[in-house]
């Protein structure tokens, strides 16, 4: 496959800015990680749009909004390994996305580990989805995630299930974590050309979230649970990514749970393709994103 020259370029930015040798690491330096946090959007679009920031239990919403309002609600679980994030990536993105469709978008900047669970991130996702449905009709939601932000969109929906609350419209899965264990033997195969991720940093910064070193938990590993029942899921894989052998495995419970299912498939692209800048195939991918949300 041709690939474009920014796509070669965004490798060897990747590389230089030593992603790959932070996750190579046992323990993980969240702190470093977290350098790349952007809390709050910068930047002329936030500063002359409909912005405005407010709490669901211990996590910080940030709101975007149109000046006219169409009712619907993108819910953004952005990722960073449960330990780091939002990064600037996702408020590119967040951008790119509101200035094409006319949904409201909520940032959720969730509590990280180590200092918090995954019990705690899970109850803080179940609150503010339970705070959107008291604002919109849930046929009017769809939710959005990159790595474990798919991976706690994933999870909510099957306690949702469970708990036979309203489903969002669709979600869509961006590279999605799906089993912390890391135990799939492909992984492996994997590992040396990810050029951003590896198994040991990424199995590091679970367990600093995990409750009892329980990697298994469907909380943060919802490969372990249920997808019967799942709205329509929308799926951006990427070949070159660690998490991408779990990915197909969920690929498989959704199609015997007949579930309504799209996938694109990055061939030889990295983790989260369609959120990185600059590269030719990340616009593309995103695009394709917003053409969804616009469905």
């Amino acid at each position: 496959m041709k690939y474009s020259l920014s796509y070669y370029i965004t490798l060897f930015v990747i590389k230089l800015k030593g992603i790959k040798s932070i996750f190579r690491k046992d323990p993980i330096d969240y702190k470093k990680l977290r350098k790349e946090d952007v809390h709050k959007p910068k930047g002329v679009f936030y500063r002359d749009n409909k912005v405005r920031s407010f709490k669901i239990s211990d996590s910080l919403i940030t709101e975007v909004s149109q000046v006219k309002p169409s009712g619907r609600l993108l819910i953004f679980v952005h990722g960073g390994a449960f330990i780091s994030g939002p990064a600037k990536h996702h408020w590119d993105t967040i951008k790119s996305i509101s200035k094409q469709t006319n949904y409201t978008i909520w940032m959720c900047d969730y509590p990280k580990a180590p200092e918090n669970r995954i019990s705690n991130v899970s109850e803080n996702i179940d609150q503010i989805y339970n705070s959107a449905l008291d604002q919109y009709d849930a046929g009017l939601v769809t939710l959005i995630g990159d790595s474990v932000g798919g991976t706690l969109v994933t999870a909510l929906i099957q306690r949702l299930v469970i708990q036979n609350i309203q489903l969002p419209h669709r979600i869509i899965l961006v590279s999605p974590s799906m089993d912390a264990t890391m135990s799939n033997s492909r992984i492996d195969e994997i590992d040396s050309n990810d050029p951003m991720l590896s198994k040991v940093g990424v199995i590091s910064a679970k367990r600093m979230c995990a409750e009892n070193n329980d990697l298994a938990n469907a909380m943060m590993s919802p490969i372990y649970g249920s997808f019967e029942s799942f709205p329509n899921t929308i799926l951006f894989l990427a070949e070159n990514d660690i998490t991408y052998p779990d990915q197909l495995l969920v690929v498989q419970k959704l199609r015997k749970a007949n579930i309504n299912f799209e996938i694109f498939e990055g061939k030889g692209m990295p983790h989260i393709w369609p959120f990185l800048p600059f590269m030719k195939e990340s616009k593309i991918a995103l695009n394709l994103i917003i053409d969804k949300l616009k469905t």
